[in-house]
């Protein structure tokens, strides 16, 4: 993460490629996410209800303590890795910080209440199924909205210096001032009024 907190990711196009092939992937999770959920139950409340609860109509038996409980451990670790990774590099998008702190939020509270409203509508009431859909809508839109200004963070132009090499530096001081032989003492003393002061001769008596 040093490399995002300094800026050095846009510097070296190893980190860039790195960080955007994350990305890629964060993508594809998504939208295996968005599939998954509509081959199962949708965004019908009773489709919802039928999935936990079972249904009558379509044959299905209610979802065991035992299957939801393996589910939900098995969700819980990706969701917060997941959680981590989206949040921690968009604190480095250059946005403001009320902004930064909704989506961290949002993010975080809608895949935490994404699972809890499962076990609600299995063993609480079917009317919580609205709950589960609003916290699936909100966890892909805000998952969508930090993965777009994570982009937008690495397709920002690189700086000039990253592709020329580093910027040339002046003159050492070595060219400023003239050195006498290999001592580099001066050869003459600066006078006040700008000319060389000359040593005084011994006078003879």
């Amino acid at each position: 993460m040093k490399y995002m907190a300094g800026g050095n990711f846009k510097v070296n196009p190893l980190v860039r490629l790195t960080l955007i092939g994350t990305l890629v992937f964060f993508i594809l999770f998504l939208v295996t996410t968005v599939v998954m959920f509509f081959s199962k139950m949708g965004l019908s409340p009773d489709a919802v209800a039928a999935y936990y609860r079972g249904s009558e109509e379509a044959f299905t038996q209610p979802r065991t303590f035992g299957s939801m409980l393996e589910v939900t451990h098995g969700h819980l670790p990706v969701m917060a890795m997941v959680a981590l990774l989206l949040t921690h590099l968009f604190i480095f998008v250059p946005t403001g910080p009320r902004r930064k702190l909704t989506a961290i939020v949002t993010f975080f509270g809608a895949a935490l209440l994404g699972e809890v409203a499962g076990w609600l509508v299995r063993f609480v009431h079917p009317g919580f199924a609205w709950l589960k859909i609003a916290c699936f809508l909100t966890l892909v839109v805000s998952m969508a909205y930090l993965i777009w200004g994570l982009f937008r963070l690495m397709s920002s132009p690189m700086p000039a210096h990253a592709h020329g090499g580093a910027p040339h530096r002046e003159a050492g001081h070595s060219s400023n001032h003239h050195s006498n032989g290999t001592t580099g003492e001066p050869a003459t003393t600066p006078h006040r009024n700008g000319t060389a002061a000359q040593r005084p001769e011994k006078q003879l008596v």
